[in-house]
């Protein structure tokens, strides 16, 4: 079943990478023919690719405060799941059974920036898309059960061997086991059965069922997207415009006529509730600094804050000038937007009015030096500053 095509669309859902591009073609053709529409697995996506940490890393990791952990056993004889929320004490995985155990750990690239360059390999996609890698050890056998991702997943394989299976029909059942707190599918019936190695990558839209079970012990890397619901969207959105909401501004009828039936909403009752909720409305700069602030700050699993002992801005700024670089906080989340040369810039929620060229350069950078310091408007070094005042760029420290 590796490379049939049961949608009959005439799309191969199976390439070979070819050594410049993990995605075997270009980003351009990918995103035309796959994002979103079909999955797709790409062999060798990541040639001789070797996991830049053990399974004895991750356990470690899992053991540390604000480390979002889980443990998912299966009991194969009663088809029992259960699941558990770290962190874990040091003592639990020396007596963790050889077999049908996986740990999950999310955002570790925050934690390992050998973990975190893999990002750099997809850059064909907004960076404020991207939510976290997140990195599975399995024992041999070990699964989380079929089910669907309301997100765009990418799983390369890192270490040893995963057997995935997907249901790549349309229209697949979607329903939920109510034996298990897992969400698992009550029907799954497999389309395409692979096993990925070392090197291997999956792209699953959302929506389409998959099952992963260890062949032997394995580390799979997860990239997934920031997806909201329409309800978050929506939510959000909502409790923005209100925070700043006239309470005046209320359901107005100065066009009242006698009505035929004082107890009916009538059709022009319900027109001026539409229009009494268009006021809520804002111009599309308005949206656009809401879903600046929400996005930078959606499934942020850590409150960005200054360092203790932090320099003041000129001594940030004489020690850039004397050659130290300034790193990107992990968790800080940045994007822009904006035109004509003027743009804002948003970081887990705040915004900074700067150029756009500058809004470009703090953006993308996760290291920055004089040189890059010096190429930025007085408006951008002061947003950079400012930025290092509220924890966004670890501040540099004197090499004495």
């Amino acid at each position: 079943m590796s490379g049939h095509d049961v949608r009959g669309d005439g799309y191969p859902i199976e390439v070979t990478g070819t050594g410049d591009s993990p995605l075997g073609m270009a980003p351009e053709a990918f995103l035309r023919d796959y994002w979103q529409k079909r999955p797709l697995l790409v062999r060798n996506a990541f040639p001789g690719y070797q996991s830049p940490i053990e399974p004895g890393d991750l356990a470690g990791l899992a053991c540390g405060d604000g480390v979002l952990a889980r443990i998912i056993r299966h009991d194969r004889a009663t088809d029992a799941w259960t699941l558990e929320t770290g962190p874990f004490p040091e003592e639990k995985f020396p007596g963790m059974p050889d077999h049908d155990w996986t740990l999950l750990v999310q955002d570790v690239d925050k934690w390992d920036p050998d973990i975190a360059e893999l990002l750099e390999h997809f850059v064909f996609l907004p960076r404020w898309r991207l939510d976290d890698i997140m990195v599975s050890f399995a024992a041999p056998g070990g699964s989380v059960g079929a089910h669907i991702d309301q997100y765009d997943v990418f799983l390369l394989q890192a270490h040893g061997h995963r057997r995935w299976q997907i249901d790549a029909s349309p229209n697949p059942p979607t329903g939920f086991r109510d034996d298990v707190e897992l969400k698992l599918l009550r029907q799954f019936t497999p389309s395409h059965d692979w096993v990925l190695g070392p090197g291997d990558m999956l792209y699953l839209p959302p929506g389409v069922p998959h099952h992963g079970v260890a062949e032997d012990a394995c580390l799979t890397f997860s990239v997934g997207m920031r997806a909201p619901s329409a309800a978050e969207l929506l939510g959000d959105y909502v409790d923005h415009v209100l925070a700043d909401e006239d309470d005046s501004v209320r359901y107005q009828d100065p066009d009242l006529v006698l009505p035929d039936d004082p107890a009916r909403i009538d059709a022009a009752a319900l027109a001026r509730v539409g229009q009494a909720l268009d006021r809520l409305r804002t111009d599309p700069a308005g949206i656009g600094d809401w879903f600046g602030r929400f996005i930078t700050t959606y499934r942020n699993a850590v409150e960005v804050t200054a360092a203790p002992d932090l320099p003041p801005p000129a001594e940030v700024e004489r020690r850039l000038q004397a050659g130290a670089v300034l790193h990107r906080h992990p968790y800080s989340r940045m994007a822009w937007l904006g035109d004509a040369g003027e743009a804002r810039l948003y970081a887990n929620g705040d915004a900074w009015a700067v150029p756009e060229a500058d809004a470009r350069r703090l953006a993308n950078c996760s290291e920055l030096d004089a040189d890059i310091f010096q190429a930025l408007s007085p408006a951008g070094r002061s947003c950079l500053l400012e930025l290092v005042q509220a924890g966004h760029f670890l501040p540099p420290h004197d090499e004495d």
